[in-house]
């Protein structure tokens, strides 16, 4: 049922990256690493601000419902019955501040190296591919 799901989901992403023009798609490419550590960046800094970090743990919730039915004679009655739901839960996970810090400092390290390596991607993407 989930795969059922999926392709919809598949189709739709692949149309919408066919939609991007060369230059758009080589540029995206050399943004890739940088997005990625920058979102590493954001999270670190948001752990260190908490004092500790967020896992996500699935939690199985039964939830209490009712539901209708019929009789032989084709009569609605309506019963408790229950419904069961998966979430995700957020669980804070303690950590080393001093470890999470050093984290961060190699992280804008890495930063600074990919912004500059992103810069001339870039201008060899808008050479490659101009307007």
């Amino acid at each position: 049922m989930r795969l059922a799901a999926t392709i919809p989901a598949l189709l739709a992403l692949g149309l919408l990256a066919a939609c991007e023009t060369p230059r758009e798609a080589c540029i995206s490419d050399a943004n890739r690493e940088l997005t990625r550590v920058n979102r590493f960046i954001t999270e670190t800094r948001a752990n260190i601000a908490r004092g500790y970090a967020l896992d996500s743990r699935q939690d199985v919730q039964v939830i209490p419902d009712r539901c209708t039915g019929r009789t032989e004679s084709g009569e609605e009655f309506t019963y408790r019955c229950d419904r069961t739901e998966v979430v995700d839960v957020a669980v804070p996970v303690p950590l080393d501040l001093r470890a999470e810090q050093a984290k961060l400092e190699s992280l804008l390290q890495q930063q600074a190296q990919l912004q500059s390596q992103s810069q001339a991607m870039i201008q060899a993407c808008a050479m490659a591919h101009p307007e």
